[in-house]
């Protein structure tokens, strides 16, 4: 069975396919984590994206259930120079092929992904076509013509309804844009009482809730299509503890007064250093963004830069101690990745405990 990918720029590459049967129409982009294919597969922030593994081999410790970060594979698809159908690991509960099969994912093995890298490095992300049916390249391109990418996906990847999750310590409110199950731990981890709000939730239902705190999540999308909920954070800003990551971190920028651009390629990986501005301490993080904060603008508001990325000097992290917020674009839990920056969590829970002494 063979695979073939084509992009919009012409450019096509041929492997052999694997996993489900069928076309779709994604975004492709690179991953630099040498291990957690699972993880990054079941992340809703991979929404609508085709996936190209810089890391050669994949599937070699399998799959398990533990390491689900939602209910189901996200990406539209895989790609994947050598692809281990025979994995060794005592926690393995089946191989990547059967479980993107069972997932009804399409995966493209064999495949030179240095070259697919450099090439989206020099062209940017692209909107392409993945395909392992048989489908003609006529047809794959009068399909790629013809498909449009909204990029407002973290309008439905979260939860549709109010979802309640019990705990005994702070009331964490989340407006869940595409959480990932790791998040959500980390909270339950400290005892925290959880409230899952769908991207439409209105302010007076988040209100109504009576929360400690507001923890905005990782999504995936462009943040300039999240006008409603821009709006809705500008009504709690400075009323109550903000946090916010990922696509969060761009909401609270946008609704600061700040800007937000595409990048090239983005950052995607487990292996991207980042620096404290406060206190110049530097961290490996775990990131998968396509946009980022743009700088101008900033001297105008009373946001500060909190993080920068070691490679490109973009913005990692906003802070506002004045108002009670601030924000990682990196992902603190990683999952796949390092925990260097779990602190944040902690961070967050120390500023509700600091307002909530206050009101005594």
């Amino acid at each position: 069975m063979n695979g073939i990918i084509y992009l919009e720029d012409g450019t096509s590459f041929v492997g052999k396919g694997f996993g489900g049967i069928g076309t779709e129409v994604g975004e492709i982009v690179f991953n630099t984590s040498m291990t957690g294919y699972q993880e990054i597969l079941t992340d809703p922030s991979y929404s609508h994206q085709i996936i190209t593994m810089t890391y050669p081999i994949q599937g070699n410790y399998g799959v398990n259930s533990n390491s689900m970060q939602s209910n189901n594979v996200c990406a539209k698809g895989m790609l994947v120079k050598y692809l281990n159908i025979h994995p060794s690991n005592c926690l393995s509960e089946g191989s990547l092929s059967k479980f993107l099969e069972s997932n009804n994912t399409i995966g493209i093995h064999d495949l030179d992904t240095r070259e697919i890298t450099k090439h989206i490095r020099d062209t940017g992300t692209l909107k392409c076509i993945i395909s392992n049916d048989g489908t003609s390249i006529d047809e794959l391109k009068n399909i790629l013509n013809k498909t449009e990418l909204t990029c407002d996906w973290m309008k439905t990847e979260g939860v549709n309804k109010i979802t309640c999750i019990k705990g005994s310590g702070y009331h964490i409110g989340i407006i869940d844009y595409g959480i990932k199950k790791s998040i959500i731990d980390n909270f339950v981890k400290r005892n925290c009482k959880i409230t899952l709000f769908p991207y439409k939730t209105s302010v007076a239902e988040i209100i109504n809730s009576k929360i400690d705190g507001l923890f905005l999540s990782n999504g995936p999308g462009d943040p300039d299509k999240a006008i409603e909920s821009i709006k809705t954070i500008k009504e709690f800003i400075g009323k109550l503890p903000i946090f916010g990551i990922c696509m969060g971190h761009q909401i609270i920028a946008l609704a600061s007064g700040l800007h937000t651009f595409k990048m090239k390629y983005g950052h995607r990986g487990s292996n991207h250093g980042v620096i404290n501005s406060v206190n110049r301490k530097s961290y490996i993080s775990a990131q998968n963004h396509g946009y980022a904060v743009d700088h101008s603008g900033i001297e105008e508001t009373d946001l500060k830069i909190l993080f920068k990325n070691l490679n490109d000097g973009t913005i990692e992290g906003l802070i506002n101690e004045k108002q009670m917020l601030f924000s990682a674009q990196f992902h603190p839990e990683g999952a796949p990745g390092p925990s260097d920056t779990n602190f944040l969590f902690d961070d967050f829970l120390s500023q509700i405990d600091e307002v909530s002494n206050a009101k005594r």
